[in-house]
């Protein structure tokens, strides 16, 4: 990784390790981005912008200081400069200072190694893989999709894949990004899951606590 890291915050999107991302770069200042990050070792850090963040999106607005750095993997650049491209995950990193030389932001970063699980925590990951499943299914059902999880895809890819994927808030996928090991992230993912389908079935049991 480079010494200094471009960042591209967005308001809605949350970047986990070894989960691809497509995004559409329009904007002038990370149009620059992209090609600057082309042109070297095609590494991006996505980050997620606090709220209030509408201000100043012009600006520099403050961001969540854990982010995911990615590769770019595939690139299309369009006639009129913009960009399509697709971003792997590569792993967590914290922003510890900015750089405000260039049009767009960079970030001086710190990378966040994910904790080594014992043979306990991988034995719970696999519970709560299960559960994940078990959870999924109906939603599956209703759709018309079938929700079989390839067994062959690791605990680690299908926890940060469904964190990416599934229809969660910014701020609820920038919690399970912030989690510093796999174990806390899928119990998490399961507690967020189960609190989903309750509130799904009793439509009235956001107004009870108040």
């Amino acid at each position: 990784m480079s010494d200094l890291l471009p960042i591209f915050p967005l308001p809605n999107v949350v970047l986990f390790p070894n989960v691809f991302l497509a995004l559409h770069i329009f904007e002038p200042r990370y149009r620059e981005m992209v090609a600057d990050a082309i042109a070297s070792d095609r590494m991006i850090g996505m980050v997620l912008l606090r709220p209030g963040w509408e201000h100043d999106y012009e600006g520099r607005p403050p961001v969540y200081a854990v982010g995911c750095s990615g590769v770019i993997t595939h690139v299309e650049r369009m006639p009129d400069g913009r960009y399509n491209i697709v971003l792997r995950g590569l792993e967590r990193f914290r922003i510890t200072g900015e750089d405000h030389s260039r049009s767009y932001r960079r970030a001086t970063i710190e990378p966040l190694a994910e904790y080594v699980l014992s043979g306990d925590d991988r034995a719970d990951v696999r519970r709560q893989r299960a559960k994940l499943e078990t959870l999924l299914a109906p939603a599956a059902e209703k759709a018309g999709t079938d929700i079989k999880i390839p067994s062959a895809m690791s605990d680690e890819d299908l926890v940060n894949a469904l964190a990416q994927y599934l229809d969660l808030e910014p701020l609820e996928k920038q919690a399970l990004l912030e989690k510093h090991d796999l174990r806390a992230r899928a119990e998490s993912l399961v507690e967020l899951l189960e609190m989903k389908v309750l509130m799904a079935r009793t439509p009235n049991a956001s107004h009870v606590a108040h």
